[in-house]
């Protein structure tokens, strides 16, 4: 072919081909200093869900610079779902009883939230049967908190014409109690959150129990029999006075099945592998349990998170192997030496979490065996001081993420055999 013919030819392909690197080379630029903004929806700003998204926010910003969430205030988990199906966020916090669409998907199960009943004294209510008749402040029709409020009411036989229910947001809730406007208030919130201390400390109100736990789940599975532990809001004059059984619902972070496979596995992995940060940003990120593998409660996992919980990601180093093989040759000493290290440290991350498993089974033992309900209430307070020592190493690292998720596990065991004997007992 003669030469001019073949510059014909190849100054065009020239051409192209330095368009082509140019496109892919401008995409590679924008995926790398793209800044992806997610709102997430929560509650009202004095409760718990705002407070956990703003530490989650603040150390995912952290690690990932390149991921912006916004907290959005809301009533509650369905208007949560209501903004999540219409795309005007991205993430969501809602309670585990909420009836969600299939495209609603997980990233990760959060902290228990506790039902509170809360009552002016004089008002003599010492039951949630007891409320017929009286006037209760519930929380914004669009939160979880008033959809359970009318399944507990269902439960114990009283109807909507039993009492009158009026409708506030949490502040007003709480300032109608304080000002006798109403004669009890009906909010699921995690235990010790401030407003809530703040409106028991005055005097005048006291927290009662709501129980049949049990029986309430059979027809409400996500709900759970749980306890408000003596002295939680006041341990000086302990508020309350005993341990009160209750119900609860766990705190689930989700988002639509269309979001972006990667920023889903990124928010998980820094949910979890960051823990020591949101625990001192929010103490409830200590509760947050290793997911089940099947779906949770209806809920299945974004398809992100599931590849963080099954690590089917390859590795940096298998991924990366050919580039990296040659320093790692030459390094292999110096890894050698860390990774000695490293094991050496888990082992004793992992004996001292071995000593609190060992200390909780043999407590199980004892529940198994204790006759004195008096002493049960002494053993479940003890198992809550070994809770509070477990967050405590795993804050200051001498309990690694992996074996605090083995003890939770084992301490729940035992909690639920503190309430079986309990029942046993009072039975």
């Amino acid at each position: 072919m003669p030469l001019s013919m073949q510059s014909k030819f190849i100054y065009p392909l020239i051409f192209l081909s330095l368009i082509a690197a140019s496109m892919f080379g401008w995409q590679w630029f924008r995926s790398q200093n793209r800044i992806d903004t997610l709102a997430i929806a929560t509650g009202g700003s004095q409760g718990e869900y705002y407070a956990f998204a703003q530490a989650l926010a603040k150390v995912v910003a952290r690690h990932q610079p390149q991921i912006q969430i916004e907290v959005i205030e809301t009533e509650g988990s369905l208007e949560n779902l209501e903004l999540l199906s219409e795309e005007r966020v991205q993430l969501a916090l809602i309670q585990s009883d909420t009836i969600v669409s299939p495209s609603t998907k997980a990233i990760a199960s959060l902290f228990p939230e506790i039902a509170h009943l809360i009552v002016t004294k004089e008002s003599k209510i010492d039951s949630f049967s007891e409320l017929k008749g009286k006037r209760i402040a519930l929380m914004p029709k669009k939160s979880g908190s008033y959809q359970l409020f009318w399944s507990l009411s269902s439960h114990y036989g009283l109807s909507e014409q039993d009492f009158e229910a009026v409708v506030y947001s949490p502040l007003q809730a709480h300032a109608a109690l304080r000002e006798r406007k109403v004669d009890a208030l009906f909010r699921v919130i995690a235990l010790g959150n401030p407003a809530v201390r703040q409106l028991l400390n005055n005097g005048q109100t006291k927290v009662v129990a709501i129980k049949q736990g049990a029986a309430l789940q059979l027809f409400r599975p996500a709900l759970f029999p749980s306890q408000i532990p003596q002295g939680t809001y006041n341990g000086a004059v302990p508020i309350p006075p005993e341990e009160l059984p209750v119900v609860a619902v766990e705190a689930v972070l989700v988002t639509h099945e269309e979001l972006s496979h990667s920023l889903v596995y990124e928010i998980t992995r820094i949910l979890f592998e960051a823990r020591n940060e949101l625990v001192k940003q929010n103490s409830q990120a200590a509760m947050i349990p290793k997911p089940l593998e099947s779906s949770y409660l209806g809920l299945s996992f974004h398809q992100g998170a599931k590849t963080y919980y099954n690590q089917d990601q390859p590795s940096f180093l298998v991924e990366y192997a050919e580039p990296l093989g040659f320093l790692l040759s030459l390094s292999v000493l110096l890894l050698s030496g860390i990774w000695q290290l490293k094991m050496w440290w888990q082992g004793r991350q992992k004996n001292r979490a071995d000593l609190y498993n060992l200390e909780i089974l043999q407590l199980i033992a004892q529940i198994n065996a204790m006759e004195d309900l008096e002493q049960l209430i002494r053993l479940r307070r003890h198992l809550f001081e070994i809770l509070d020592k477990v967050v405590i190493d795993l804050d200051e690292d001498r309990v690694s993420p992996e074996s605090f998720q083995s003890f939770t596990f084992t301490w729940k065991v035992a909690m639920r055999e503190v309430s079986h004997r309990e029942t046993l007992l009072r039975n």
